[in-house]
């Protein structure tokens, strides 16, 4: 070879010997069993690292979606005197810049009974104008329909609820609420039946066994609320930028209000999410760890392995630097082969995590992922681009490292101690 390719950073023979190194051969077997577990280790690692967050991920998306799409991002109720003048309120909070819908609803705990028994439901008196708004709502209808629900007279409700009453469309359900009639004798409770106009299906085992919808002023007559509400659910284009939009709404209510967005409501329970989420990444991690570990002994054997060969290539005019990229490019092979497989590897899992979840469960005859554990009726997965590269950054960075010792250790060695007993 000529002086000038010898001396050039990362020539044709660099390359060629980095390539010839990864290959196995028969007394180098036990080195390629090394690499070759180091490769599969960074695999599963980094398609495990992807699936995870992916995963988790897609279930505080889904329940963001969800538990926001009911319940609205900020509630306004009233302070001082009771909330009669909700119109006119409602107007003016919905004409607040960033504000999709200003609702006013009646909310009250009762008992639903049908054919297959009682369960304990919360209903929420909404206009049918509003209630078409809500696409959570208006757009998983299974079965009837929302058409004339403020002249109609009946309920809309879950899908699951239907089914623990054991009712369909048409049929009766009855509702009881323990604030009755005053009589001599006490406080008798409040039954009413009204018919199943429509059943819905949100995808949240809470809410489709929970929810019940009541024309407005039907839940008004139901709770002996009059004219008035119980409060106003504010729903706006950005959620992240509730804070900023609760001093616009204020000012807008133009009386005495108590307005709490969706992160107080919830911030313990998203809190949660996050803290999980964030171990859950510190502790996969370790995974692509320890498989950058097998690198190092990898590469470690492998270096005392070819000694005689790295004295010759000195010998022959390689400089250490040549000697030092060989290895560098042998062992950032293992890791960057792993690496772009687990991205492979965990983006189709990812694709198809629903499928996946209903064959193993089919499989081993278990169900799981229980929506009444997980709150969803599916898996999701949401891959968000910024962290997934951060976790391959992560893991070539970490691949890299662990190469940087055996190479340098490579081109430390002196051809002489090399060639010593030779």
């Amino acid at each position: 070879m000529s002086e000038a390719k010898a001396g050039r950073p990362f020539a044709p023979f660099e390359w060629i010997l980095a390539g010839r190194y990864l290959r196995s051969r028969r007394k180098e077997a036990f080195i390629s069993v090394i690499a070759g577990f180091s490769f599969v280790g960074i695999m599963l690692g980094v398609a495990t690292l992807i699936i995870v967050m992916a995963v988790m991920n897609g279930f505080r998306g889904q329940l963001m979606e969800k538990i926001l799409g009911i319940n609205g991002h900020a509630v306004v109720q009233p302070i001082d005197s009771p909330l009669t003048d909700y119109d006119s309120v409602a107007d003016r909070l919905s004409k607040v810049t960033g504000v999709k819908l200003a609702m006013p609803f009646v909310e009250g705990q009762v008992l639903a009974s049908g054919p297959s028994g009682a369960f304990g439901v919360l209903v929420r008196g909404v206009h049918a104008a509003d209630l078409d708004r809500m696409p959570l709502i208006s757009g998983t209808v299974q079965l009837g329909t929302l058409d004339k629900f403020d002249d109609g007279g009946g309920i809309a409700i879950g899908q699951r609820l239907a089914e623990n009453l054991g009712v369909t469309i048409g049929d009766k359900v009855t509702l009881v609420s323990p604030k009755g009639n005053a009589t001599a004798l006490g406080t008798t409770p409040r039954v009413k039946t009204y018919p199943v106009n429509a059943i819905f299906k949100i995808g949240m085992s809470e809410y489709d066994s929970t929810f019940v919808f009541l024309p407005l002023a039907e839940a008004q007559k139901f709770f002996f609320m009059d004219d008035k509400v119980s409060a106003i659910d504010v729903f706006v284009d950005k959620p992240d930028d509730i804070g900023t939009t609760k001093d616009l709404l204020t000012n807008a209510a133009g009386r005495p209000v108590l307005i709490s967005d969706w992160r107080q409501r919830n911030v313990t329970f998203f809190s949660a999410l996050e803290v999980e989420r964030n171990v859950m990444f510190m502790i996969l991690t370790l995974i692509v760890l320890v498989a950058a570990l097998n690198i190092v002994s990898g590469m470690t054997m492998l270096v005392k392995d070819k000694g005689h060969d790295i004295a010759i290539l000195r010998t022959m005019g390689a400089s250490r630097g040549s000697v030092l990229r060989i290895f560098l490019m042998t062992g950032s092979a293992i890791g960057l082969s792993g690496t772009i497989a687990g991205f492979g590897l965990g983006v189709v899992v990812c694709l198809n995590i629903e499928r996946i979840r209903q064959f193993v469960s089919w499989l081993t005859t278990t169900e799981l992922f229980s929506p009444e554990l997980y709150y969803l009726s599916k898996l999701p997965a949401d891959i968000q681009l910024g962290e997934t590269v951060s976790v391959l950054v992560m893991a070539m960075l970490l691949s890299f490292l662990a190469t940087i010792y055996p190479a340098w250790k490579a081109a430390r060695l002196d051809p002489v101690d090399a060639l010593r007993y030779e």
